[in-house]
């Protein structure tokens, strides 16, 4: 061993490679040093790793890693996890990393300054012999977490050809050394890692990589000798969860705020002792604290619910006592199934050690608006001494409200901190002082806030997607999986996806499964089909299969032994009945007329069309009469996903406000208007807790029915209140109609010249034909009828997705068998989509190796649109759904005087400087602030704008902007207007009620 302490000519040589610089000028800041020993890293890292160990990981997950890296022994494996985890940055020690000091400071606090300690430091290296080449320009590259994964096996005893050696070779030190090679998001190949060896020089470094290894050992306690016989990750979850547990470790580590950079003229046990000391600090700064939940009553966890429902209590009865579980709760929209997830939450906490919760929605809009549900849960259930961070996931999280004041909560202040000013109008007004006392404790740290590192947080929600990327090869999926695997994950509207989207999340579930986490999946009623892939994806993670094929619901358990259990009895709850009528769609402005006149005297109509452009239609058609028939424009509403952040976002609050629940549910809302029209896409039927008194909706697939008529007479504290004519409860199926008296379902066919219906490209014929088929048999004369939930659900559902019989018209049974012919053509090309993309820990029961689990930039980062940087390659790149992909673009006005701003009224000036010149604390605050501000600013265009009839000009030729903020992405520059003056010039306009809106080419 290289000794470990200063030499009389200065350091050993070992410690002088550099691991960090001072980029942003903290250390020095602090009269530290520039530039942070390597071996200070791994140490900092190795801490953080043994604190996540003993205070964030999961019962579970520490019992796979235990399994993995301890032979049983709990003790030892988390030595070696520790020990591993500094290992990660071992390639470092190498000139082809090394030639980096100062080389790229550009944007670095005081570059200058920066670039002479490089040159110091080069010198002092080479004068203690440190193997640095001597010209350092002329080394092959390599990345260096890949020389990590070429070097280290053959240190730690493997004698294979790859390590230079002509013996066996030892699996478990390859495995592990590959993963370490992905800790920068993607686990390389076989062919990677090979030419990272040529790069690595390993026998040149070897005394000095050895010396790394002996003394990080003799700090850690760790007889090397042992390794080649404890190292066996042979379970497939295991790989994922050390993975996700080295980034999440050195992340932390890395934080310069909270870790100090070592002088070199201390001993390394007393770096040692800083490491452990900051490690504890930084866990506990971050809130990485597993919850470990008290016993608590329903009424103490849902405080205007006092006792819970008959299905309620019946499911917290059939939950295993100390065993994972997967649930499945099936029933109708309002029901109460929310609250008896999180309620299953705390018990599989309690009883599996689960450190918190995942909340998965279908939507940005949904996950915002139960966000606060679930704050006010954990307000009630994490006891007056825990604070606990719940990260909001999804691509516009940092400009939402909530989030502001999460993250207000953990800065100890209320109001607003650094907000978008022009956000300031939306607070939460349901919220009482004496509420926020108890709510201050769920806090959100910005940290969360940065990409992939949501879901690491103990609790958090956010949209589907991230359960859908976290089986996929992209950048970092092992980091989305690790931070899942420690929860429960609990899946909202599980309906309401598609069948490429229910495959993934099947892969999510066997490896949640193998992990030893918990499920739950909410849902209305599913087809049998689409429930026993559920189960089977949970047994096949446990390796195990269900002891029944008849789970009919509506409320599932499934225990890890492939027990499945109906909880019984389940009381049905009281039927609720409602009145149907089919109508043709009369078009936007007979529409308009008849809702005008129909709320005329008061109510509250809900409208929900299947896209965009019919709710702008239709929104547009009214307010043309509103005046005529006395109606002000305030009580007309508009809701859809083509609106700015910055205009969306007020819009829904308002909804919410006006339409939602009081904060005692038994209350009406006072601020319920006399009479409102809402038009909306499907954000209304996912997304908005509203009730209204009467229902029309486009023809959709007949659970999204069920599901749309969830929002008519949804709180029943307000059925004495409603006018009479809307007592009843009422919904108007809207269809078109072909020339046969048959719904028009088929998409349009311009170069046949036939008409179809775009609604097609939403929802698959089949569905929209069979449910017109179903809810036709039951119509009357006049096309109405009842049905009555929840007991009609199931007849209804299973005569839908049943393949189609004989029908007493040829007509529509040609349709039926047509779309269900395309359908089923189209369900097949789903699931290969998604089984050729999804990684699963089980092939016929075969563990997979991590040579499978490689992924490259080609795959992309998982949550990038077409075009973006680090978006992919087409057909390789992760997916978390299907559908058109959209093109993320900014869209700033610009005044008369030529200043661009973030609205159109002026009031706002667009920041479009350069913050990163010099790295501080003010220019970083003001980044961030600009970068809300921008994403408030973002919009989604359809990828199909730029192809077909009428084309948007492509993205290279629209003029960039000059300023740095904005170059390199797509812009659209607006005049006060609307119209677009810069990008797709006069191609595009934007109002913020109505939203984004593509125009034909000008004639000419």
């Amino acid at each position: 061993m290289i000794d470990h302490q200063k030499t009389g000519s200065g350091a050993s040589r070992w410690l002088l490679p550099w691991g960090k610089t001072d980029r942003e000028g903290i250390s020095r800041g602090r009269g530290e040093e520039p530039w942070n020993p390597l071996f200070a890293h791994l140490l900092d890292t190795a801490a953080c790793a043994g604190e996540l160990w003993d205070r964030y990981l999961s019962v579970s997950v520490r019992a796979r890693l235990t399994e993995a890296f301890g032979d049983e022994d709990a003790v030892l494996a988390r030595r070696v996890v520790m020990f591993f985890a500094a290992l990660h940055d071992l390639g470092k020690a190498s000139s082809c990393f090394l030639r980096r000091f100062g080389k790229r400071a550009r944007y670095a606090k005081d570059a200058e300054a920066l670039r002479r300690a490089g040159l110091q430091w080069e010198t002092a290296a080479r004068a203690a012999r440190v193997p640095l080449a001597t010209r350092l320009d002329a080394e092959p590259f390599a990345r260096h977490e890949h020389m990590t994964a070429a070097c280290l096996p053959r240190l730690l005893g493997c004698i294979c050809y790859g390590c230079l050696g002509n013996g066996p070779r030892h699996e478990g030190l390859h495995t592990v050394a590959t993963l370490l090679g992905g800790h920068h998001g993607h686990i390389p190949n076989a062919d990677t890692i090979g030419n990272a060896l040529k790069a690595a020089r390993p026998r040149v470094w070897e005394p000095d990589h050895r010396a790394i290894l002996d003394n990080l050992a003799r700090l850690l306690d760790l007889d090397l000798t042992r390794l080649p016989h404890v190292v066996r990750p042979e379970r497939p979850s295991a790989l994922p969860l050390f993975a996700g547990l080295v980034v999440l470790a050195d992340w932390a580590a890395s934080d310069v705020s909270r870790f100090t950079y070592r002088s070199l003229d201390k001993p390394v046990e007393q770096w040692w002792d800083g490491s452990k000391r900051q490690a504890a600090q930084a866990v506990t700064d971050l809130y990485l604290e597993a919850w470990r939940p008290e016993p608590i009553t329903w009424a103490s966890m849902f405080t205007d619910t006092p006792n819970p429902l008959p299905f309620q209590a019946a499911t917290m009865a059939a939950l295993p006592a100390d065993s994972s579980a997967l649930v499945l709760i099936e029933t109708d929209t309002g029901s109460g199934k929310t609250r008896l997830a999180l309620s299953c939450a705390h018990h599989l906490a309690r009883s599996c050690g689960h450190h918190g919760l995942y909340m998965a929605m279908p939507t940005r809009a949904a996950t915002d608006q139960t966000a606060h549900e679930i704050r006010t849960f954990l307000g009630a259930s994490l006891g007056s001494s825990t604070t606990a961070n719940l990260a909001v996931v999804h691509h516009t999280a940092s400009v939402t409200p909530l989030v502001h004041q999460l993250i207000d909560g953990a800065r100890g202040v209320l109001g607003d901190v650094d907000s978008l000013s022009s956000l300031d109008s939306i607070s939460d007004p349901t919220l009482e002082r004496d509420d926020l006392a108890q709510e201050s404790r769920i806090v959100l740290d910005p940290w969360y806030l940065l990409r992939y590192r949501g879901l690491v947080s103990p609790f958090g929600i956010g949209t589907v997607d991230q359960i859908t990327l976290a089986s996929q090869p992209s950048r970092h999926w092992f980091l989305r999986l690790f931070g899942l695997a420690n929860k429960t994950v609990i899946i909202d509207e599980a309906h309401a996806y598609e069948l490429f989207q229910r495959c993934l999340l099947s892969a999510t579930i066997s490896w949640l499964a193998d992990a030893g986490a918990s499920v739950v999946v909410l849902s209305a009623t599913l087809p049998a089909h689409a429930r026993q892939a559920l189960i089977t994806a949970w047994c096949s993670g446990h390796r195990t299969t269900p002891d029944t094929h008849d789970a009919a619901g509506p409320v599932t358990v499934v225990d890890q032994h492939g027990t499945v259990r109906r909880p019984a009895p389940i009381e049905q709850p009281e039927p609720t009945d409602t009145s149907v009528d089919l109508l043709p769609d009369p078009g936007p402005d007979e529409l308009a007329e008849s809702l005008l006149t129909e709320a005329a005297a008061g109510g509250i109509i809900a409208v929900v069309r299947n896209r965009v452009s019919s709710a702008r239609d239709l929104y547009t058609a009214l307010l043309k009469q509103a005046t005529a028939y006395g109606w002000r424009s305030s009580e007309i509403l508009l809701i859809h996903g083509q609106l700015l952040p910055r205009d969306r976002l007020p819009i829904e609050e308002r909804i919410t406000t006006l339409l939602g629940p009081h904060d005692d549910r038994h209350n009406r809302n006072p601020q319920r208007p006399q009479r409102l029209i809402v038009i909306g896409t499907q954000i209304i039927e996912q997304s908005l807790d509203i009730d209204a008194d009467r229902l029309y909706t486009d023809l959709a697939p007949i659970d999204l029915l069920l599901q749309r008529r969830g929002r008519l007479h949804r709180h029943a504290v307000n059925d004495a209140s409603r006018p009479a004519s809307f007592q009843e409860a009422r919904m108007t199926v809207l269809w078109n109609r072909d020339a046969d008296d048959l719904p028009l379902v088929e998409p349009p066919a311009p170069r046949i010249d036939e008409p179809g219906n775009p609604d097609a490209y939403v929802y698959a014929p089949y569905t929209l034909a069979a449910t017109w088929r179903a809810l036709h048999q039951r119509a009357d004369a006049d096309c109405k009828f009842r049905i009555s939930t929840p007991s009609d659900t199931r007849k209804l559902i299973d005569s839908v997705y049943a393949p189609p019989t004989a029908t007493t018209s040829s007509l529509l049974g040609n349709l039926l068998t047509r779309t269900w012919s395309d359908w089923q053509a189209e369900l097949a090309d789903q699931d290969s989509n998604a089984h050729s993309r999804a990684f699963l820990p089980y092939s016929d029961g075969t563990p997979i190796e991590v040579t499978s689990l490689v992924s490259g930039e080609a795959n992309g980062g998982g949550d990038n649109g077409p075009g973006e940087r680090g978006s992919g390659s087409p057909g390789l790149a992760a997916l978390s759904r299907l559908g058109d992909p959209t093109i993320d673009a900014i869209l700033l006005y610009q005044q008369d005087d030529g200043e661009l701003t973030y609205d159109a009224a002026g009031d706002f000036p667009a920041d479009l400087r350069d913050h990163r010149a010099q790295e501080t604390e003010e220019t970083r605050a003001a980044h961030r602030a600009q970068q809300r501000a921008l994403l408030g600013n973002t919009l989604a265009i359809p990828h199909s704008w730029f192809h077909g009839d009428n084309p948007l000009p492509p993205l290279d030729t629209w003029q960039p902007l000059p300023h740095s903020a904005v170059h390199h992405r797509a812009t659209l520059v607006l005049s006060p207007t609307g119209s677009c003056i810069r990008g797709p010039e006069g191609r595009v306009t934007y109002h913020p009620s109505t939203g984004l809106v593509r125009l034909p080419p000008a004639e000419g």
